[in-house]
């Protein structure tokens, strides 16, 4: 097996509060968020991480309570800018949370990796960008403290290697998706997300609202 590439940001750009205003990042960005734990009703969220694919990644951390952010939520909304996640369930909802914006238009990897890496259950970042793009992404800092008033240069660079990959790792799954004829599949899954996220904020997180 060839040596796997370590994820490595060229820059990261803090921002407080918000992103400056005039950043462009083109027609897709990939975005990325970090909280204090996985229940959006109950953690609240910290950092908003942007990148346009260039190793260049922008970084919104946010003191509690001050969620006004308006040049960060004109991208999150804008129609003409696909925003990739990985897992963009949680994302959507958290941001929604916490923003009170509907992110649109979405395209989850993780979606993707489900609909097209059939033949494995691992479906996480750290897989999909190491199988499909042999780089290998530390998630040391994953669990750790990220209210704090001060990151440090370890929890920067890893939320900043969480969004750096998301475009080469849409660009093989639009292959791969069309390989499989689950294109459209995919798209439609995509465009649900936004509620699929009101209702994991309206209670109805684990039962599948379809079952009998």
């Amino acid at each position: 097996m060839p040596k796997l590439l370590k994820a490595k940001p060229k820059l990261i750009e803090l921002h407080r509060g918000d992103l400056p205003g005039g950043l462009d990042f083109g027609a897709v960005v990939a975005a990325d968020t970090e909280t204090q734990g996985l229940n959006p009703l109950r953690d609240r969220l910290c950092v908003a991480q942007l990148s346009n694919g260039d190793g260049v990644c922008h970084l919104v951390q946010f003191a509690d309570g001050a969620y006004d952010a308006p040049n960060l939520k004109a991208v999150l909304t804008n129609p003409g800018v696909t925003k990739i996640f990985h897992y963009a369930r949680f994302d959507i909802a958290i941001l929604k949370r916490y923003l009170g914006v509907t992110v649109a238009p979405v395209y989850c990897t993780k979606i993707a990796s489900k609909l097209t890496r059939t033949y494995t259950d691992r479906h996480g970042l750290k897989d999909v960008t190491r199988e499909l793009l042999g780089v290998e992404l530390s998630k040391e800092q994953q669990l750790t403290d990220w209210a704090a008033a001060e990151l440090t240069s370890e929890q920067l660079e890893y939320a900043a290697c969480d969004v750096l990959h998301l475009h080469q790792l849409r660009n093989r799954f639009e292959i791969m998706l069309e390989r499989e004829g689950r294109a459209e599949l995919a798209r439609a899954c995509f465009e649900f997300l936004a509620i699929r996220a009101e209702l994991d904020l309206s209670g109805w997180d684990e039962g599948d609202i379809f079952a009998h």
